[in-house]
């Protein structure tokens, strides 16, 4: 078995916000729900690897727990994400309040190195000897250790033989690579709903990040050669500090403000955005996870990482790393997009969805909708939320006919 718990927590501590600066603690997660008016749970897994994964639960909804079915759901953040992405917006609009006041039981995942997944059974991620291999991981370990481990776990702990799935951007990501390289996985998930979920990218839209993606491989060696292998947490920086030296928050992104012309060669300021907004880029991720998606908007495909021709050759059998074959999921796909997306593009939404032997794309019905809108614009819950829980609804009252 590839995870073990080791904590489960249900707090029933004193309520408070998140806070305006510093790291947000699963504590403080755990309370905000509370505040709302809803159950809360942490729970800790360890991969077969190490890492220490922080998953929050939310049983049920504020009315207290459902008669009959309580289907299961499980939902993941997208790059420098975390958990808290999907209660940001609070009891009315928060996906994971949403669904849980619909009747399902949310478990919301956190990917290794996060603010809530940055512990490890041997290595600690702040020594200048270790956090090199601590961080050296890309979203492949993500979706192919972390996901699968919470999954399994999250079915156990509730007697559940499958779940459905949710995932933003990387966590679409992730269930793309987990269940193309996996196939077995497949049977785990009744269906899945990717919001803005990255994928291909023969179109991919920014032109200032494909010009830095050409150097991904170059300027990754760089960084990895001076030490810089975490991409720190926007709220490491409080935004009042921020506006008074007049620097942005991702100027930051090592961490240090000397590395800021290298945080712009990298790109990394036009994809961690230039925001203040508390609760959204509060994660943190490894350098790997960036460089990855690099590798694939230079080469316009959508493939394992590159570890050079000679090295390919002796981890993949050739020269070139392998694609991920989307023909091997067969797992019911939703693919919900946005026409003003600046880091997926509609073809490539509409290009997976053909490749998919279970798909259909749905793309949003406001213009203007961005990648970061579907976990931080309370508009939302209108146009995605609940055609979302309409859907599994649906699902499950088909699965409770056939019983």
């Amino acid at each position: 078995m590839l995870w073990r718990a080791l904590v489960v927590t249900v707090v029933v501590a004193s309520v408070c916000a998140f806070p305006r600066s510093g790291h947000i603690t699963s504590s403080d997660v755990i309370n905000q729900i509370i505040s709302e008016g809803y159950p809360a749970e942490l729970h800790q897994v360890t991969t077969a690897d190490g890492y220490i994964l922080g998953v929050h639960r939310i049983p049920y909804g504020k009315d207290g727990p459902s008669e009959g079915r309580r289907p299961v759901v499980f939902v993941m953040h997208g790059l420098m994400g975390a958990s808290t992405n999907f209660i940001f917006l609070g009891k009315e609009y928060g996906i994971a309040y949403n669904l849980a006041d619909a009747g399902y039981d949310v478990w919301m995942g956190n990917a290794r190195g996060n603010v809530f997944s940055r512990q490890h059974v041997s290595l600690n991620p702040d020594d200048n000897q270790q956090k090199s291999e601590f961080f050296d991981f890309s979203w492949e370990e993500i979706a192919m250790i972390d996901v699968p481990t919470m999954v399994d776990y999250a079915l156990a702990v509730t007697g559940k033989k499958t779940l459905h799935y949710v995932g933003h951007s990387q966590g679409g990501t992730s269930f793309l690579v987990l269940n193309s390289m996996k196939p077995e996985y497949n049977e785990k998930f009744v269906s899945a709903h990717l919001l803005a979920g990255v994928g291909y990218m023969n179109n991919f839209p920014n032109s200032e990040l494909r010009i830095a993606a050409q150097m991904t491989s170059v300027l990754y060696t760089m960084a990895r050669s001076m030490g810089l292998v975490e991409i720190r947490s926007l709220d490491d920086i409080p935004g009042n500090f921020v506006g008074r030296s007049g620097h942005s928050r991702t100027d930051y992104c090592f961490g240090d403000i000397v590395y800021k012309e290298y945080c712009n060669m990298l790109g990394l300021n036009r994809i961690m955005g230039d925001t203040d907004t508390e609760g959204l880029g509060v994660g943190g991720a490894s350098l790997k996870q960036f460089a990855h998606y690099g590798q694939n908007i230079r080469d316009k495909t959508f493939r394992r990482w590159d570890h050079g021709i000679l090295s390919n050759r002796l981890i993949y059998g050739e020269f070139n790393p392998p694609a991920y074959d989307l023909g091997r999921i067969t797992v019911p796909v939703t693919m919900h997009y946005t026409v003003s997306d600046v880091l997926l593009d509609e073809q490539d939404v509409l290009a997976m969805v053909r490749d998919l032997p279970s798909a259909l794309a749905r793309k949003v019905a406001r213009e203007t909708f961005s990648h970061v809108d579907f976990v931080q614009a309370a508009d939302v819950k209108e146009l995605v939320t609940n055609y979302m829980i309409d859907r599994l609804n649906l699902v499950e009252s088909t699965l409770a006919g056939l019983e």
